[in-house]
């Protein structure tokens, strides 16, 4: 290249860099920043360990996630569609004033939930409750979402932010067009759905697949069932003070247990019950929870019961977020469970009052060990699941 070539070249990128103040120019640069491999990360198979999808017999309660898959079967997750809903779940453009994405209140090192305990919305203002984890959302069998369960399908419920007047401020209109704003979506929505047409159901769909294929199966936990025969056996990778904190987790109350496994069942931690549970941490109802969506008394103050996967990275803790820690949470079914009207009779003793577990000190130490023993690394440093751009 001659020496005028150069110079002439060096200007022109000189005008082009001085030139970025204007948002066309702006974004230009800032689309040309997304980093996705030239091939798909694997999302669309699972590779689960064979005690996910095998129960044990004999246990009253199910070890294994069949069954709890809430994937419908007009929105399987494929490799394109996550990619797709990877990129649009960091997208700081789909909020009001460009601030917020969805992953703004599910940080990935968070566990996909927010260590603040209300999150921040695009203008400043707080959500009005405690950002859930959305690791293992496709494992429960009711299908619904939001602590409330006022979402009937994640489908739904993934829209639901971009138009709350606190998060992210949009309408779906506005949602649908800032996507079109940007030239990395076509082939992106090309590569997912066969052509590059962009609608709010599709942005529906990528979102979900991309959120249903955060599973965690990979954890200290995992190791130990691998090697043994059962939850109950000791893991040959647990410390004493592990073991002990599982058998309590497992165990019944009669036989010195905590019976947490009654409500965060099977091997992906999640509730088998029917619907929202309460837990007693109020005496008097303070957030009536989905007793204001399904509009009947017995559902006040109940809430949905979400993964235990990952707990240490999600605090704080509860649906307003109110315990800082661990160590808080266990003392509050130790010693601190509410007789309130709806409180769930899995926390009640043979007369119906709140039960009281008297765990020790040591005991308490080896179940928040033993809640320690599910952190999955994996889910807070994989790129998959990291911000693309």
């Amino acid at each position: 290249m001659s020496i005028l070539k150069q110079i002439a070249s060096l200007l022109l990128f000189a005008i082009l860099i001085t030139s970025c103040g204007d948002d066309e120019n702006y974004q230009e640069i800032a689309n040309s920043s997304l980093d996705l491999p030239s091939e798909p990360f694997e999302y669309a198979n699972l590779n689960l360990p064979n005690h996910f999808t095998t129960d044990i017999p004999g246990q009253p309660l199910p070890t294994s996630i069949n069954g709890t898959d809430n994937t419908p079967q007009d929105n399987l997750i494929t490799n394109d569609g996550a990619t797709l809903g990877r990129v649009l779940f960091y997208d700081k453009n789909l909020s009001a004033n460009q601030s917020i994405a969805c992953a703004s209140c599910h940080k990935q090192d968070k566990g996909f939930s927010d260590d603040a305990t209300l999150s921040l919305g695009f203008d400043g203002g707080l959500t009005g409750r405690h950002s859930m984890t959305l690791i293992n959302s496709r494992f429960y069998q009711r299908g619904r979402f939001f602590w409330d369960e006022r979402a009937a399908t994640l489908e739904e419920q993934v829209l639901m932010p971009f138009q709350d007047p606190v998060e992210m401020g949009m309408t779906l209109e506005e949602v649908v067009n800032a996507v079109q704003e940007q030239d990395f979506y076509p082939e992106l929505f090309q590569n997912a759905f066969g052509s590059s047409e962009i609608t709010t159901e599709r942005i529906s769909q990528a979102l979900s697949q991309f959120v249903r294929s955060i599973v965690s199966y990979s954890s200290r936990y995992d190791e130990g069932r691998a090697a043994s025969p059962s939850p109950g056996a000791a893991f040959p990778n647990f410390t004493d003070e592990e073991n002990l904190g599982k058998n309590i987790f497992f165990q019944t109350i009669p036989n010195g247990g905590a019976a947490c496994f009654a409500c965060h069942t099977t091997e992906a931690f999640i509730s088998a019950n029917p619907g929202p549970q309460n837990n007693g941490l109020d005496l008097e109802t303070t957030d009536a929870g989905a007793g204001a969506v399904f509009g009947n008394p017995i559902f006040e103050a109940r809430f949905k019961t979400s993964t235990l996967r990952n707990i240490e990275l999600t605090a704080p803790y509860m649906h307003d977020g109110r315990f800082a820690t661990l160590e808080e949470v266990v003392e509050h079914y130790n010693s601190g469970i509410q007789a309130h009207p709806t409180l769930s009779p899995a926390l009640t003793d043979n007369n119906g009052n709140p039960i009281q577990l008297n765990l020790t000190e040591t005991e308490k130490n080896a179940l928040v060990a033993f809640l320690k023993t599910l952190t999955d690394t994996s889910i807070a440093t994989e790129e998959k699941w990291s911000d693309p751009f």
